[in-house]
């Protein structure tokens, strides 16, 4: 058995080759949907998957504003955040952030399976997310994400 043969392959920015992906949101669930474009923004669907490499495709995500939660969660879920400023922590529901500027939801959902790393930054910076049918994108011709 000749193991000079056996050569791991990893990638790289010659090797690369990314693609643009488009999603429909409506009717999905949050969590389910997050996962798969998180899944492709970080490259794991390839197989030359590279943990320390930005080898992800592009994802472009339409219909936000028709999203959806399953049980309670629509008006019992709590967001959390903090202004900076002593006492200045602000709750939210899904609900009022659907109403204020639905396409946060799903972006704050994606981002949190994200790597909490210079890496996972960039491979974010991928998302595109409207809330209506239409996208700016069609240049790149996106393909229908399954």
């Amino acid at each position: 058995m000749n193991t000079l043969s056996y050569k791991t392959q990893s990638a790289n920015t010659a090797t690369v080759e990314r693609k643009w992906h488009v999603v429909d949101a409506e009717g999905e669930i949050v969590g389910r949907l997050a996962t798969k474009i998180a899944r492709v923004l970080r490259g794991k669907h390839k197989p030359d998957y590279t943990p320390h490499f930005d080898n992800g495709d592009h994802v472009i995500v339409i219909n936000a504003d028709k999203v959806r939660f399953t049980g309670q969660k629509f008006n019992k879920k709590v967001y959390l955040r903090h202004t900076g400023y002593p006492g200045g922590q602000r709750a939210a529901t899904p609900r009022q952030i659907m109403d204020r500027k639905p396409e946060l939801v799903l972006e704050h959902a994606v981002k949190g399976m994200m790597p909490k790393t210079k890496l996972g930054r960039a491979q974010y910076k991928k998302l595109y997310v409207y809330n209506g049918p239409e996208h700016p994108h069609t240049a790149q011709q996106p393909q229908e994400l399954k």
